[in-house]
């Protein structure tokens, strides 16, 4: 009987490269590591690897056993799925990956609410951005995602994965209070109207610096970036000490200093799409689905 943890091991330097991010991935050291996979060859009685100085590379056994491992690693969540489907209540762990924005609007209080709810389940966070958070879900180091999609981008479905739509999370503007493109009545903004601004924006490479390069340009201007970052706190903390422009998701602009506000904008398709990823196999698992409708009602009652 094969050993599945080393399996896992295998399967894993084939997708991370190098034994020392599989080290990291475990929480082991790389000798461990080797020290298993060794272990695998000698009861497969097959060389799965090859050594080059430094480097290792699986052999074609190796990647063939691989992706069997695939199957039972399937096989295993099938037989897991039909225990916890027999049961009254939802329990056990369940591993939720999570963008960062959301970590503390979505997750924390979904963490609160279910453990009020269900105290037999305990929910374990990790932060992954939706790229990272589907290899997780597909590597089954998590149980569900929490992922976006820009809606101007045409981004394609994320593979592999069962994702259901929970909110619409538009992008606003946010402004100094004496800016002049804030009305008393609140209307509003055409990014046209702030073209002369300097701006702060997450990295041109990033799915929102994107969305939001993409929206500058359609309404006939490229923004005057002045600092660019990848956090929406960091981003809100710049534009109060700076008075500079900031296009970011509602969610992520709740609470402002007093010296900025938040506005609308009249480009209706500025906003990103937020949904839960599961693999196909575990959409119906009780833990899944307390963990699905416990957040409609929290992204429900926060949208009002």
């Amino acid at each position: 009987m094969l050993d599945v943890r080393r399996l896992v091991l295998l399967r894993d330097l084939e997708v991370h490269g190098t034994v020392t991010a599989v080290a990291d991935l475990h929480g082991v050291t790389p000798s461990a590591v080797s020290q298993q996979l060794r272990l695998l060859e000698e009861e497969t009685r097959t060389r799965l690897l090859e050594r080059t100085g430094r480097s290792v590379h699986l052999t074609a056994a190796g990647r063939r056993l691989t992706s069997d491992t695939e199957h039972v690693l399937a096989a295993l969540e099938h037989a897991r799925v039909r225990l916890l489907a027999a049961a009254r209540h939802p329990a056990g762990p369940l591993r939720l990956a999570c963008f960062p924005s959301a970590l503390a609007p979505v997750a924390a209080p979904l963490a609160t609410a279910l453990e009020a709810a269900h105290p037999d389940l305990q929910l374990h966070i990790t932060e992954a951005e939706p790229e990272a958070a589907v290899r997780l879900l597909l590597q089954r180091r998590a149980d569900a995602a929490l992922v976006y999609r820009y809606d101007n981008l045409a981004a394609p479905p994320l593979p592999g994965v069962a994702t259901r739509t929970l909110c619409t999370d538009p992008l606003v503007a946010v402004l100094p209070r004496d800016h002049p493109a804030v009305r008393a009545d609140r209307a509003p903004v055409d990014l046209a109207e702030l073209a002369d601004t300097p701006w702060i924006t997450a990295p041109a490479q990033s799915a929102c610096g994107e969305a939001v390069l993409h929206a500058c340009r359609s309404a006939g201007f490229t923004p005057r970036v002045r600092h660019v970052c990848t956090d929406f706190t960091a981003m809100i903390a710049l534009a109060a000490s700076g008075g500079h422009t900031v296009l970011a998701p509602r969610m992520a602009a709740a609470h402002l200093p007093p010296a900025l506000t938040a506005l609308p904008v009249t480009d209706t398709a500025l906003a990103r799409t937020i949904g839960i990823a599961t693999r196909h196999d575990t959409a119906d698992e009780p833990a899944i689905t307390a963990c699905l409708d416990t957040l409609r009602t929290l992204l429900h009652g926060s949208s009002r």
